[in-house]
């Protein structure tokens, strides 16, 4: 015997709620992959084919993965009508049959949400490893002490994802028990919902992002450059904080709506990653985006600048995020890595013309001595 059935009413608003889902998922699905397509032609651009290295790799790694994770979001409520083995009283649980199509609709919603929470974890951790391999780059000619903070971080992101994969797979024994309908498996071993496994995974993530965001910040803190320019490159290596709010909201709504825990836990997690998907490739499009804009905004401001009868039409004082008002043609070949040569003397003419390490190295001896 299954519960009663909803009224029309509540089906149809489940049915919009589920069809807007799976427009945002895929469309979210879509915007990252092509994030990452250009990230890959940004690095070959400057870089060439044989200039790519492990972090590109990663984050086709992780495009696979997301991939899978929206997947089985879409199919947690496709194919497990949003049901798992939470939300449900004892009477009903002693009441269904295992002959229901709602208890294997329940079956199935809970072993999907294991695979949910192993392909979020693996996306999520793909991802932090291909920062941490960028930071190796960007840190190239610097002093050992910048390398052994990003081997430490190799080692707790290794740490911290054996951690949760063991919290998930071992905190309700026996492992059946995990899309147990009846008696009643406990909260631990509702994956939906468990508190253990969600507030576990949730400590490991915003750790292990706070800790690979404080990286570059030291560096980027004690440059010279203008205030302004300081905080655009902070903000634009701190991307990590905007995953750090998605996977908090994800987490509390989750438990605050166990009723629609299944649901929440699939919609939310493709949010989070897709945060995780551009904030992870933003630094490396910041060249493209240069080469790309910089030309417009510059005969934009030429234009202007040209009405007031100035003798250079080209404005000098141009200087986008990503680097100077001169082409790319008149800088020389791109290096192959563009993002890591941003100059630290005010002096120089080409500030953050892309992120000159050298010169940081010796401005920060410089300030140790």
């Amino acid at each position: 015997m299954s519960s009663p059935p909803p009224d029309p009413a509540a089906l149809a608003a489940a049915a919009e709620a589920f069809h807007q889902f799976t427009v945002e998922a895929f469309t979210l699905l879509a915007v990252g992959i092509a994030i990452t397509v250009l990230r890959t032609f940004a690095r070959v651009r400057f870089a060439g084919w044989r200039g790519l290295s492990g972090d590109d790799y990663l984050a086709w790694v992780a495009i696979l993965f997301y991939i899978a994770e929206t997947c089985l979001a879409y199919s947690v409520g496709n194919a497990a009508n949003g049901l798992a083995n939470n939300n449900m009283t004892d009477e009903q649980r002693a009441a269904l049959s295992p002959d229901d199509p709602e208890y294997h609709l329940r079956v199935l919603g809970s072993k999907i949400q294991i695979a949910g929470w192993s392909t979020y974890s693996t996306l999520l951790w793909t991802l932090k490893t291909s920062l941490l391999i960028f930071y190796i780059r960007l840190t190239d000619g610097l002093a050992k002490h910048y390398r052994v903070r990003i081997y430490i971080g190799f080692a707790f992101l290794a740490a911290s994802y054996i951690i949760v994969a063991l919290n998930l797979y071992l905190s309700c024994r026996p492992f059946h028990k995990l899309w147990q309908i009846y008696p009643d498996p406990g909260n631990i071993c509702q994956p939906a919902v468990s508190n253990q496994i969600i507030w576990v995974y949730w400590a490991f993530n915003v750790t292990t992002d706070l800790y690979i965001i404080s990286i570059p910040l030291p560096m980027l803190w004690t440059t010279t450059l203008k205030p302004w320019r300081k905080i655009g490159l902070i903000f634009l290596f701190s991307g990590g904080i905007f995953v750090v709010v998605c996977a908090t909201l994800r987490c509390a709504l989750i438990v605050l709506d166990t009723a629609n825990g299944a649901q929440l836990a699939g919609s939310w997690a493709v949010r989070e990653t897709f945060v995780a998907v551009v904030t992870s490739n933003l630094p490396m499009l910041v060249p493209l985006l240069k080469t790309l804009l910089g030309p417009l905004i510059g005969s934009i401001l030429s234009s202007r600048r040209s009405t007031q009868k100035l003798e250079d039409a080209t404005p000098k004082d141009l200087v986008t995020f990503g680097g100077s008002s001169k082409s790319w043609r008149g800088r020389g070949p791109p290096t192959a890595n563009p993002i890591t040569n941003f100059t630290i003397n005010e002096s120089e003419e080409h500030i953050v013309e892309n992120v000159n390490m050298q010169d940081l190295k010796e401005h920060l001896e410089t300030r140790r001595d």
